[in-house]
């Protein structure tokens, strides 16, 4: 019989033996660390609980250099140079057991293009609807942006009039999650006209989010146990209540389409069904895959969005003089008559400070702030003059990398947008993680590029803005998303706004 005592005697012994081999004959052993990751994953999901890695992985660069082991089977990159070899374009890497975790089972039999693990597999459906999020394309959506946009300006002038604390930062996420309404969902889903949360649906996120990142980041056992906990495990289940919210959002808008055939909108969502009339047959792209886009749009894109749209806030409202030089630039382009109101990304994308403010915003901040992990291929991997064996995890760091000071000058850790205008400027993009690298670019990019781009110089140009506690900083909790608190801000309407 299996007492108690024995149990604890063989997890006891398993753990001696396997502590013993980490440190003496591991692949990896000679890798420096955190002491725990080299035994564990678990110490993964305490920093994820704790929301803190970007800031932890930073301290440990520091102190050991470019590697560093966070988990036992997986390196940490800050080599710069690392990035063409580990996100590359050519006989990718592929994508590990972190990834799946995310995805939804229940809308299409294939992958979303995030989670999808097999690189063929991925290419051949990512180049199917690739064109439609082509820049060309989502600049023939502009208009149904536009509509959010009036409606945010509409909001503030509200607060402007009467003076009161405005929460920028939420308000800045209904608008993200009104415009991917507008685009997938067929109309804006009401979080600003209605100045709430839309059925729950960032509530859900919010439930689901951290529980899906700290299973992702556990080992694939560990995973197998959280999946099927869901009936004891009241975490698990509210998430896995999220979920199913977020799938009937996509279900129903994707039906409501197909019933209102007449409808004269040429938003994703038609081009998506386009793409399943006029070829679903022969790429094997029906009604199930249209609703897993919009699926994936819900889910990610929004949070994206709005977490770049606070960090260029954030950082203007903290740099005085930097928000007063765009200013300035905004002011002389609508003058001379090279920027709209609203303003066109088209126009917005040549405004060399506004586009520089970007960047530099979302180096320092960027929206996904946890390694990227790969998995080593047959060859093996040198990385920071150390060869990695095949089957080992490898990745890097957006919130690490983009603070680089090989890259970015002893100031890296500084908010100085005019770093990407000066005399090498243009070399600091290959170094740029943002939305990722190689062929697993964030497909949705340039939506959220048009949607920063629009959204900024329309704000800044009308309104006169303020941090409510300027000395006080804002927080952040880092999972995967990287999401902040504390953009709280007073606003009054400009007497000229050029």
């Amino acid at each position: 019989v299996l007492t108690l005592e024995i149990l604890g005697l063989l997890v006891l012994g398993y753990s001696l033996v396997w502590t013993a081999y980490v440190r003496l004959f591991h692949p990896l052993k000679h890798i420096p660390g955190p002491s725990w990751a080299s035994v564990s994953r678990l110490w993964m999901v305490h920093r994820i609980r704790q929301g803190d890695m970007e800031v932890v992985q930073r301290r440990l660069y520091e102190r050991y250099g470019p590697l560093v082991g966070i988990a036992p089977d997986e390196v940490a990159c800050a080599d710069p140079e690392a990035i063409r070899k580990i996100y590359r374009t050519q006989a990718p890497l592929s994508k590990t057991h972190f990834d799946p975790v995310w995805g939804s089972n229940n809308l299409s039999k294939y992958p979303d293009h995030f989670v999808n693990t097999d690189e063929k597999l991925h290419s051949s459906r990512r180049r199917i609807v690739n064109n439609i999020y082509s820049m060309s394309t989502i600049l023939t959506l502009e208009p149904y942006s536009d509509d959010c946009g009036a409606m945010l300006i509409q909001r503030l002038d509200k607060f402007a009039t009467s003076g009161t604390v405005v929460n920028l930062g939420q308000w800045l996420h209904w608008y993200a999650f009104d415009v991917i309404g507008e685009l997938f969902f067929g109309k804006a889903f009401g979080f600003m006209s209605e100045a709430e949360d839309h059925k729950s649906y960032i509530g859900a996120l919010e439930t689901l989010v951290p529980v899906l990142c700290q299973a992702a980041v556990a080992s694939p056992i560990v995973q197998r146990i959280t999946h099927g906990s869901a009936a004891i495990n009241p975490a698990t289940k509210e998430a896995t209540k999220a979920i199913k919210h977020i799938e009937e959002a996509a279900r129903l808008s994707v039906d409501g389409r197909l019933e209102d055939e007449g409808t004269g909108r040429h938003d994703l969502l038609r081009h998506l069904l386009e793409i399943s009339r006029s070829k679903g047959d022969k790429v094997d792209f029906g009604v199930g895959e249209v609703k897993l886009e919009a699926y994936s749009a819900l889910f990610a894109g929004a949070n994206t969005t709005a977490i770049g749209l606070r960090t260029v806030f954030h950082h203007l409202l903290k740099h005085p003089h930097v928000l007063q030089d765009l200013r300035d630039e905004l002011d002389t382009a609508a003058s001379e008559g090279r920027l709209s109101n609203p303003p066109r990304f088209a126009e917005a994308s040549k405004l060399p400070l506004l586009t520089s403010t970007i960047k530099e915003a979302m180096r320092l901040h960027p929206s996904v702030a946890l390694t990227m992990p790969r998995l080593v291929g047959d060859s093996g991997l040198e990385l920071a003059g150390t060869v990695i064996p095949p089957g080992w995890k490898v990745g890097m760091n957006a919130a690490v990398i983009g603070r680089s000071k090989s890259v970015y000058g002893p100031d890296a850790d500084e908010f100085r947008p005019q770093r990407w205008l000066e005399s090498g400027g243009e070399i600091l993009d290959r170094y740029n993680l943002v939305f990722g690298g190689g062929t697993r670019t964030c497909i949705g990019k340039n939506i959220s590029l048009s949607e920063i781009h629009k959204i900024v110089p329309l704000v800044v140009q009308r309104y006169d803005i303020s941090l409510k506690h300027p000395d006080r900083a804002w927080t952040t909790k880092n999972c995967w998303f990287n999401k902040q608190e504390g953009l709280e801000v007073l606003i009054s309407r400009r007497k000229s706004e050029y």
